[in-house]
C-alpha cells in the first residue's frame, strides 16, 4: 500500500467523542506484553524487534514471501497503478510506515504554523504494555517518529519528553547518536528557551498537572509547537463526569490531530493532516482490504457512526447479522457518551 500524505485543505481540532482505550500502568524500566486484542489480524514486527504482535489491520505484514523475480516487475507495476485508484490506497503498509506517515503530518502541520498536535495510533501493541519487550519497541517506534520529524522540518532544536526521569536516561544513554533532546515530564525545567519543538511521548494521566504546565509555557512568547505522541491523558480512574468534561473543554480541545488511526470492529477509522476523517468498512470480496464508507470534516462521533452504518445496512441485503453487531456495539458507546 501507498503511504503517501492525504492532500486535503481542512483542519480539525481535537475533541474526542469516542473514549479511547488507556492504561491505568504507570511507566517503567521494565514491562510485559500479554497479546490481548480482540481483534483477528496478522503478526506484526517493527524493523527492530523479533517478538510477535498483533492488530486488526491485516495489511500490516509480518513477513512477506520471497518474491518470484520473474514476475515481481509486472506485478509491482500493476499493483503500483490500482493502489493508487484504491479506496484504502491512503493508509500505510506496516506500523513503521504509519509511525513515519504520521511524523510528515505532523511535520505538514508545523510547517504551516501549527502550534499544538496530536498523534493517536490505537493499534493493539502500543496500547497494552504488560509484557517485557512492548515498551522497548514503543520507544524504538517513537525514535522513527523524532528522526523522521527532524528530517521533514529541518528543525535541530526538537526536544522529546519521556514520561519519567529513567526512561529517558536508559534512552539517552542508548541513543548516543541522536540529534534531538531529551528531558522528563518530572524535570525541573523540561523545555529549554532555545527548543524549537517539543514533543511529548505518551504522557500519562499521572503526569497531567506537568503536561499543562509545559503546554502553558510554550505558549508565551515566542510561542512553540508542541506535539502529544499517543497521550494517555484520559483514564478509568481519572472518571467519566467533570474531570473528563473539563479535560477535554478546556485542554485537548486545543490540539489538532494530525493523525489518527485505529482499528474496529467493523473496519477503521483514519485521519491523515491536512487530509479529512475516513471511516472504512471491511471488504468482504477481499480479505485484508478496506473499503471507504464516508469521510467527515471533523472527528466522528458514536452517533456517526452508527448512522452511516445503519445506512449501510438499508442498502444492502446481504452482511445483516454483521451490521447488525456494528450498530450495536455503537449504541452501547453512544449509550456511555451520553451519560457523561
Amino acid at each position: 500500500m501507498a503511504s503517501s500524505i492525504i492532500a486535503c485543505n481542512f483542519h480539525c481540532n481535537y475533541h474526542p467523542s469516542i473514549p479511547l482505550p488507556t492504561s491505568a500502568t504507570p511507566f517503567s524500566l521494565s514491562f510485559s506484553h500479554p497479546l490481548l486484542c480482540a481483534y483477528n489480524g496478522l503478526s506484526l514486527h517493527s524493523s527492530t524487534s523479533t517478538f510477535r504482535v498483533f492488530a486488526k489491520f491485516e495489511k500490516f505484514p509480518t513477513q512477506s514471501p520471497e518474491p518470484d523475480p520473474q514476475s515481481t516487475l509486472e506485478e509491482n507495476t500493476e499493483t503500483s497503478v490500482k493502489d493508487d485508484e484504491e479506496d484504502d490506497s491512503c493508509l500505510p503498509s506496516d506500523l513503521d510506515g504509519a509511525v513515519r506517515q504520521s511524523s510528515e503530518a505532523t511535520a505538514i502541520f508545523v510547517s504551516s504554523g501549527g502550534m499544538r498536535a496530536t498523534v493517536e495510533l490505537l493499534i493493539p501493541q502500543l496500547q497494552f504494555l504488560d509484557d517485557e519487550g512492548a515498551q522497548v519497541e514503543l520507544w524504538e517506534l517513537s525514535r522513527i517518529f523524532l528522526d523522521t520529524l527532524i528530517e521533514k522540518t529541518k528543525s535541530q532544536r526538537v526536544k522529546a519528553i519521556f514520561p519519567d526521569a529513567g526512561a529517558a536516561a536508559l534512552l539517552k544513554y542508548r541513543w548516543k547518536d541522536a540529534i534531538f533532546r531529551f528531558a522528563s515530564l518530572s524535570d525541573r525545567k523540561p523545555v529549554e528557551g532555545d527548543d524549537e519543538i517539543v514533543v511529548m511521548i505518551v504522557p500519562d494521566y499521572q503526569m497531567l498537572e506537568y503536561v499543562e504546565r509545559i503546554a502553558s509555557n510554550l505558549s508565551n512568547d515566542p510561542p512553540r509547537p508542541l506535539i502529544m505522541w499517543n497521550p494517555r491523558l484520559i483514564s478509568e480512574d481519572v472518571g467519566v463526569g467533570f474531570n473528563v468534561r473539563k479535560l477535554r473543554r478546556f485542554f485537548l480541545s486545543t490540539f489538532t490531530t494530525v493523525y489518527f488511526m485505529r482499528p474496529m470492529p467493523f473496519g477503521a477509522i483514519f485521519r491523515c493532516y491536512p487530509g479529512q476523517w475516513k471511516v472504512f468498512s471491511d471488504d468482504k470480496d477481499r480479505p485484508n482490504r478496506y473499503l471507504l464508507a464516508k469521510e467527515f470534516e471533523s472527528r466522528p462521533d458514536a452517533d456517526d457512526i452508527e448512522i452511516l452504518f445503519a445506512d449501510e445496512e438499508q442498502k444492502s441485503e446481504q452482511g445483516q447479522g454483521f451490521l447488525d453487531k456494528a450498530a450495536g456495539i455503537f449504541s452501547s458507546i453512544s449509550r456511555m457518551i451520553k451519560s457523561i
